[in-house]
């Protein structure tokens, strides 16, 4: 096999192939009497591997490292991990597809906000087109960011709890309302009238579980950094209407 005939096989170009001989990660092939590098099963069992390994995000030196295991292996044991390797692909690649198409397939499509799991797209679904309130796409975005940031674990209960406190048609009527208000708050001072109502209308959308039993100060916990950024987004009606709904949900927590 020529040098072009292998990048071909395992799906890189020439210049992949040499920079791969540069770095010591692909063998140099012997050469012929004629002068040409001839390629041998071995180089394209390496090579596809090299190509897998970095595909799984592994840095060149780490994909050195694993090669290096692998020098005194036979080519059968060789191949039969590079089919592991395969199959681990073709497995993440199907769980992959079945996450997109619930997506497509989710009741009210794919959320503005962009790709978001499945159960987040159907409670999104369940409340509503908010696309006209300001305040309630910004309630989505910190939802989708606290999503892709918490722990697996922390992640089901954050859902579970998002459901229970907006999963029923009367919840999702309420967060509407109170987004709305919200909106209206928008150019007010932090003593308008309408922040009480707002307050207990955002409080009564708030999983009572998700807040500490002893409350919090935002500004002296350092553990809510994400919080006080969002919070000092608000005008200033509607963040006092957030902190007396923060207060009003931790005192019913409590009580």
């Amino acid at each position: 096999m020529r040098i072009g005939e292998l990048a071909d096989a395992v799906g890189v170009t020439t210049r992949t192939v040499r920079h791969y001989h540069h770095q010591g990660l692909l063998p140099e092939p012997e050469r012929l009497a004629n002068g040409y590098r001839t390629y041998t099963l071995r180089h394209f069992v390496v090579l596809a591997r090299i190509r897998r390994l970095t595909e799984l995000g592994l840095g060149l030196a780490e994909v050195r490292d694993v090669l290096a295991d692998d020098a005194g292996k036979d080519l059968a044991e060789v191949l039969e991990e590079l089919d592991a390797d395969l199959a681990r692909q073709e497995a993440a690649i199907r769980e992959r597809r079945t996450r997109l198409r619930a997506l497509l397939e989710a009741e009210g499509g794919v959320p503005p906000e962009g790709p978001v799991s499945p159960e987040l797209a159907e409670l999104f679904a369940g409340i509503g087109d908010v696309s006209g309130s300001p305040m309630a796409l910004r309630d989505r975005e910190m939802l989708v960011l606290l999503e892709s940031t918490v722990a697996p674990e922390e992640r089901e209960g954050l859902l579970a709890a998002m459901r229970e406190a907006l999963g029923s048609p009367e919840a999702a009527a309420r967060a509407r309302r109170a987004y709305a208000l919200l909106d209206e708050l928008a150019d007010a001072g932090a003593d308008d009238p309408r922040v009480a109502e707002a307050a207990r209308l955002l409080a009564d959308c708030m999983p009572a579980e998700l807040l500490p039993e002893d409350g919090f100060d935002l500004d002296l916990d350092p553990g809510h950094g994400l919080l006080r950024a969002l919070y000092a987004d608000f005008a200033p009606a509607q963040a006092e209407a957030v902190r007396r709904a923060m207060e009003i949900a931790s005192r019913g927590r409590r009580s």
